[in-house]
């Protein structure tokens, strides 16, 4: 998958901006390196707050703009799942 994501992004630099890569995986910073030679500017998406962090310090550095997991939280988190039996304590009872 990873020589996937490299070739695709290879192929649309001529035609893009702006790359946003959701990977934490120090193999992607030649990657990211030559994306930039070519005029693109690459945001890396990964966190750092998690032991150990996972995005490797290299990718981290090498990259435009980064963005850690926890601060999208409130935007692309999902809610946190009721408990089952908290739904009952609140009146709710699921339908048969």
């Amino acid at each position: 998958m990873d020589i996937e994501l490299a070739v695709d992004a290879m192929e649309l630099a001529p035609r893009v901006d702006h790359i946003v890569l959701f990977s934490g995986d120090g193999d992607f910073r030649p990657l990211v390196e030559s994306l930039q030679r070519q005029g693109v500017r690459v945001s890396v998406v990964s966190t750092i707050r998690s032991q150990p962090p996972m995005i490797a310090d290299e990718l981290r550095r090498q990259a435009d703009n980064f963005i850690d997991l926890d601060d999208l939280r409130e935007v692309i988190g999902r809610p946190p799942r009721e408990h089952p039996n908290e739904s009952r304590e609140n009146g709710y009872t699921p339908q048969k």
